[in-house]
């Protein structure tokens, strides 16, 4: 009876309690780091709530939406594009993306996902339709490069941030695998030919070279042999002038020797015709040696 009586006499008191407990629980909202609270007043945006305690005006202020701030990856599209000079290609991306300004996003845009998505493919088709397939291919980070900056640039209105846009892989169907194939051994075997017919010019260029260094050898040999010439044969006639006539028979006996010997040179048998002159040419040098 004392206990009913007590809640008897404070019930007033204890509903006032309850009510202010259920009013600070209403008032209170603890933020997580990952998320942001979207706040409405009458259906109105009042505010956006940050990580941590913060206050609202119960049972007129709530939470509408609640956003996560992480990064999120769309799952990897694959979409058809058509390059410069023709060529089909199936092109594959990857998006990973983040909210920065939930209040965009949550009153501008309803489907984020399948907005970037399509708004990545429509630039990727664009930007290849742009480049021939061996643009496409050799310089996939320059597409990249471009598609993320058209991408971060679209999607800045719905409060997104593009962190990366990638293009992870360009194929082609096998038709044109095949034909691509055929164009590069085809290049294979014109640059085979190139080299061979340089390798051919090269050593056509190194013979002419070496016939020109062994002409060039020659005609010093030649000259060198001439000027040895020109230098016996002026001593000779300097003999000849100090000497008179005997220097001159010394040399033409000398000669006749030199000739003789000469055929007498070889293997085997030789028969040897000598001039009747012979005996007396060498008994001339004999003479001219001993100094008679």
């Amino acid at each position: 009876m004392d206990f009913e009586g007590f809640l008897g006499g404070n019930a007033v008191l204890l509903g006032l309690a309850a009510l202010v407990i259920l009013v600070v629980f209403w008032a209170v909202k603890i933020v997580p780091q990952s998320q942001k609270y979207v706040i409405e007043r009458f259906g109105k945006l009042r505010a956006v709530l940050g990580p941590g305690i913060n206050l609202i005006v119960p049972f007129i202020d709530s939470v509408a939406h609640k956003v996560s701030v992480l990064e999120r990856q769309l799952p990897n599209a694959t979409q058809d594009a058509i390059t410069a000079d023709n060529v089909l290609v199936k092109v594959e991306t990857s998006v990973f993306y983040r909210v920065i300004e939930p209040e965009k996003t949550v009153y501008r845009i309803r489907d984020v996902d399948g907005a970037i998505a399509t708004t990545v493919a429509g630039i990727v088709r664009s930007e290849i339709g742009k480049m021939e397939l061996d643009q496409v291919q050799s310089n996939r980070a320059d597409l990249i490069t471009k598609v993320r900056e058209q991408v971060a640039a679209m999607v800045d209105d719905w409060g997104i941030e593009v962190t990366r846009a990638e293009v992870l892989d360009v194929n082609l169907d096998d038709a044109t695998r095949a034909a691509m194939l055929q164009q590069l051994n085809a290049e294979r075997a014109r640059r085979a030919q190139v080299t061979e017919a340089e390798g051919k010019r090269r050593a056509v260029e190194l013979n002419a070279d070496a016939e020109l260094y062994a002409a060039e050898q020659l005609a010093k040999a030649r000259r060198v042999l001439a000027e040895a010439e020109a230098y016996s044969t002026g001593v000779i006639a300097e003999a000849i002038k100090n000497n008179g006539i005997e220097a001159a028979q010394y040399q033409v006996a000398l000669k006749q020797v030199e000739a003789l010997a000469k055929l007498a040179e070889g293997e085997g048998k030789h028969t040897l015709v000598l001039p009747a002159q012979a005996a007396e040419a060498f008994a001339n040098a004999f003479a001219m040696f001993r100094g008679k």
